[in-house]
């Protein structure tokens, strides 16, 4: 792989020096120059083979996965090729689609071609045959004889085409695959018995393919900017992982035993490379596996001086690096693009996102084997974004499920190789740090793989390297990592940690609609607490292209949101429908000295489809080492008025939910079909059944229940402040698609969500929705003893006040909507958008500001000119203060032991003010980060 990295370091050196990058006219190292090197890589290997019984091992499973096709080969020529999927009658030249399935095909080449692909969707009810059973020279009018796999036995049938899905392009990357693995045992062992298996395979594909034609979509849709020569996507021409690494361990032989078809070979992966960068999409993941592609094709070409075009390994080389095409940038211009330089995400789903910084890290790791050139000094932001990887993960080391994404663990590999990059230059500080992120991460996967995948076949001969950390070395801790708020506004997703422990740990990832693979969902929350995902999000569905994708998973009541008057929607996928955050604390990405009991931000999201203003609150208060809770205050109106309603959506695990009076009696509820399409709702509204509601404007309790084997039960429990014009729906929801294999029982990862919606007829800014959590298990009760609602005098209607009484503390929660409006409750004067006062029976526990300029309570008090975050809490007799701005914090006279307060060097002297008509201390203080006060 050394030409493709060479390249890379001409263009760093490019982007850096703003020059244009000169690529040598000669880059040719010999064949093989894919997988090893053509001068040492034989005597490499046979030595490898002779000391290591692992290879001895992988190299005979090679031999051994092949031996039977290759020894039927010697007498039998045209059996394993008959098996390859081509136009083997009508040798046709052009195909057709018809958007993402195939149409047809016609034209009359002078060899067989490659037959193309049925459809972009992988989703079929048939899949392969084993090659025995695939009938030789297939083509027939009927269609492609596959198994049916929805039938008993599987059962072999005669399909169209469009509805075969993927499957062509399966067999022939089988064969293709053994065709790769035969030159790779030819060029070790010098047996030709390999050779000719492998170049008739070979030969017989190319050449169909070089007189294949780019598809014609007759649609005219954007298939046709997507579409490769063997896959509907450009991404997915997955074949030529096969075919290029064939072509260079079966160069030699090819070059004297098929010379005369050696310029269409090369015409034929250059007509491939030029698709390639001519389709596609550049603003993403696709422009990376694109670019791998050609590079693929620019390794195995020779010069460009050897070909009449002059089109050769340098000029495709050129292509990718120092050129931005319509659908295929530069990957210095895609890199700028994509990742946050403050936060270091990039702007996908977290799935995607993932594994794109795999993709990055992967490039250092063969700068620094193959040239020993440090790419992470000349781009450091790599180094970042794999550090930063982490704030995806729940605390029980699975990444969050906002987007087009599955519950996953995160792979070790970036941080392996940041590792080792540390060590090829000495960078003691980042392979300690990176060696903890290791370790970290192996000790939520139980699995030994690491997290990523390993290298198949005989690959391992060549990727196989021992990777070894020092057993004295400790893991860092999941804290070290992550943070107790964390926020990435390309996008749009912010998560808060109240804790970190896999069991007592709970984390709200709450993600708007902005880059690639995200959701039509608002303001969407996802929670994890009791070391569960409780509460998730919906995934991906079928595939992107089912109807259950477009239709349910992909919207809005798929989703813990609020949707407006049934029909609240946008474009999913590649979405610009970001929130806005108004507020948050602790400050993004603070990992030290913060008050750690609460946390909380505030969203504002611009709702299109109904034109609408929603505002969400949400925010955790922890009441012990094992319990905490959730506040969540969602405000939604149109902006025009002639509100038809809101729905809160709310999806949680679980085989029962139950609702409750304020009384905690059963409340009865009725079979109700009013949330639907034929009542002017959306579609996904349709995939809801089981629905039952009751219309109450007072305050409700909600109970989820999950039954979990060998732990027993979990409850969410779910209170809700009641309003007018308010009804409530129990109903049953798709299960969510976001699970990894094993996770929890297959019975229980498939099993349908519980859901509750709780309707607000008219609009729902003035009559928000108030909502709080808590899960509890066997072991534990509710810390939450009761919650009331209280109103002020002064207060608008979008006031939401609430006493929420906790084992030994009253919680008191100030909730508006604009911070220009000063309200009293009791003692309490509050000023903002957001606040907590915490008081117990002797005194003040804490002033938890959020968003505002003042807060008081008796003779405590927290003042600022501007709206700000401020905390005055009492922890171990000891007063604390953070505040993220300068603060007036009043104080009662005889608090502190001086009338001062120092903040390092700096000492502040009291002033005697009156506060709530009683003399106290005022102290103006510089902004800070948690000090303690004496």
């Amino acid at each position: 792989m050394k030409r493709i990295f060479l390249l890379f370091c001409f263009l760093i050196s490019f982007k850096l020096q703003a020059q244009l990058v000169k690529i040598p006219q000669s880059l040719q190292l010999g064949h093989p120059c894919l997988y090893t090197n053509a001068k040492t890589g034989k005597q490499d290997l046979q030595k490898l083979l002779k000391e290591q019984d692992w290879a001895r091992n992988c190299y005979q499973q090679a031999l051994e996965s092949i031996e039977p096709y290759v020894l039927k080969h010697q007498t039998d020529t045209s059996w394993i090729v008959s098996r390859l999927q081509m136009y083997w009658k009508s040798h046709a030249s052009q195909v057709y689609v018809k958007g993402p399935v195939f149409s047809h095909a016609d034209g009359n080449a002078p060899v067989p071609t490659v037959r193309y692909t049925g459809s972009r969707d992988a989703v079929t009810s048939f899949t392969v045959p084993k090659l025995e059973d695939i009938l030789p020279y297939m083509e027939d009018e009927r269609g492609l004889f596959y198994a049916n796999k929805s039938k008993p036995g599987n059962p072999l049938e005669w399909v169209e085409p469009a509805k075969a899905g993927r499957n062509v392009e399966s067999i022939n990357r089988k064969i293709m695959g053994m065709a790769e693995t035969a030159a790779f045992a030819y060029w070790n062992s010098g047996d030709e018995r390999y050779a000719r298996f492998a170049a008739d395979l070979f030969d017989t594909y190319m050449m169909g393919m070089y007189y294949r034609k780019e598809p014609i979509d007759i649609t005219h849709s954007h298939i046709q900017t997507l579409v490769g020569l063997s896959s509907f996507e450009v991404i997915h021409e997955d074949v030529l992982n096969e075919l290029t690494a064939c072509y260079d361990f079966l160069f030699d032989y090819l070059a004297k035993h098929k010379k005369k078809n050696m310029p269409f070979y090369a015409d034929c992966f250059k007509k491939w490379a030029d698709l390639i960068i001519k389709n596609g999409i550049p603003f993403n993941n696709w422009n990376l596996i694109q670019a791998r592609f050609v590079c693929l094709i620019a390794f195995v070409l020779e010069d460009n001086d050897r070909y009449a075009d002059g089109k050769g390994s340098s000029y495709y080389l050129n292509q990718l690096f120092n050129n931005d095409y319509t659908r295929q940038w530069s990957l210095p211009k895609l890199m700028d693009y994509g990742y946050d330089p403050k936060t270091a995400l990039w702007n996908e789903s977290a799935g995607y996102s993932s594994v794109v910084i795999g993709d990055f890290a992967s490039f250092v790791s063969q700068f620094d084997k193959s040239l020993r050139f440090d790419l992470c000094s000349q781009l450091p932001l790599i180094a970042k974004a794999v550090e930063t990887t982490p704030e995806y993960l729940f605390p029980n080391g699975y990444i969050v499920g906002f987007g087009d994404t599955h519950w996953s663990r995160l792979s070790s590999l970036p941080a392996q190789q940041m590792v080792e990059n540390a060590r090829f230059y000495g960078k003691a500080q980042q392979e300690y740090r990176f060696s903890q992120m290791i370790k970290m991460l192996q000790g939520f996967d139980k699995t030994g793989s690491g997290g990523h995948a390993q290298a198949k076949g005989y690959q391992q001969l060549f990727t196989r390297s021992e990777f070894v950390l020092s057993d004295t070395l400790k893991a860092g801790k999941y804290q070290d990592f992550v943070s107790p708020l964390f926020y990435s506004p390309n996008v749009s997703w912010l998560v808060q940690r109240n804790g970190f422990d896999a069991k007592n740990g709970l984390m709200l990832s709450i993600a708007g609609s902005k880059g690639n693979h995200a959701h039509a969902n608002g303001i969407a929350m996802e929670m994890y607490t009791k070391g569960l995902i409780l509460a998730p999000e919906g995934g991906i569905g079928t595939s992107y292209f089912q109807a259950d994708y477009k239709e349910y998973y992909s919207q809005f009541p798929a989703h813990n949101t609020v949707v407006v008057d049934g029909i609240s929607s946008y474009p999913e996928m590649r979405s610009n429908h970001a929130y806005e955050l108004k507020a948050c604390y602790p400050v993004s990405g603070q990992k030290k000295d913060y008050f750690s009991g609460m946390t909380f931000s505030e969203m504002y999201f611009l709702e299109p489809e109904t034109n609408a203003d929603q505002n969400r609150q949400m925010a955790t208060i922890r009441t012990s080492d094992s319990s905490v809770f959730v506040i969540d205050i969602f405000r939604s109106k149109k902006k025009a008025g002639k509100d038809k309603r809101h729905d809160y959506f709310y999806h949680n695990l679980g085989q029962e939910l139950t609702v409750f009076d304020s009384q905690n009696k059963a409340l009865k509820l009725s079979s109700s079909e009013t949330l639907a399409y034929a009542n002017g709702d959306m579609f996904a509204y349709d995939y809801l059944w089981d629905k039952k509601s009751v219309k109450t404007a007072s305050d409700i309790n909600a109970r989820f229940r999950l039954s979990l084997p060998a732990r027993g039960g979990v409850w969410m429990n779910m209170w809700i402040k009641g309003e007018p014009d308010r009804e409530i729906y129990t109903m049953k929801a798709p299960p969510s698609k976001c699970f990894s294999k094993g996770m929890l029982p297959d019975s229980i990862q498939e099993m349908p969500l519980p859901t509750l919606v709780a309707r607000q007829y008219g609009e729902a800014w003035h009559h928000p929705f108030a909502v709080v959590y808590e899960a509890t298990d066997n072991k534990q009760s509710p810390s939450v003893v009761s919650i009331h609602p209280f109103l002020c005098d002064k207060a608008k209607n979008s006031f939401v006040g609430l006493d929420i009484e906790t084992k030994d503390t009253h919680h008191y929660v100030f909730s508006l909507d604009s911070a220009n409006q000063e309200i009293s409750y009791l003692d309490q004067t509050f000023k903002g958008t957001y606040s907590v006062v915490s008081k117990q029976a002797n005194g003040l526990k804490s002033l938890f500001m959020g968003n505002g300029t003042q807060l008081c309570s008796g003779e405590f008090g927290l003042k600022s000119s501007l709206p700000c975050s401020a905390v005055l809490w009492k922890e171990n007799n000891k007063w604390f203060i953070t505040a993220s701005s300068s603060i007036s914090l009043y104080l009662p006279e005889n608090i502190l032991a001086k009338n001062e307060i120092k903040m390092g060097a700096q000492t502040y002297k009291g002033k005697k003010e009156k506060l709530n008509g009683k003399k106290v201390l005022r102290f103006d203080l510089p902004k800070t980060d948690a000090i303690g006060i004496e």
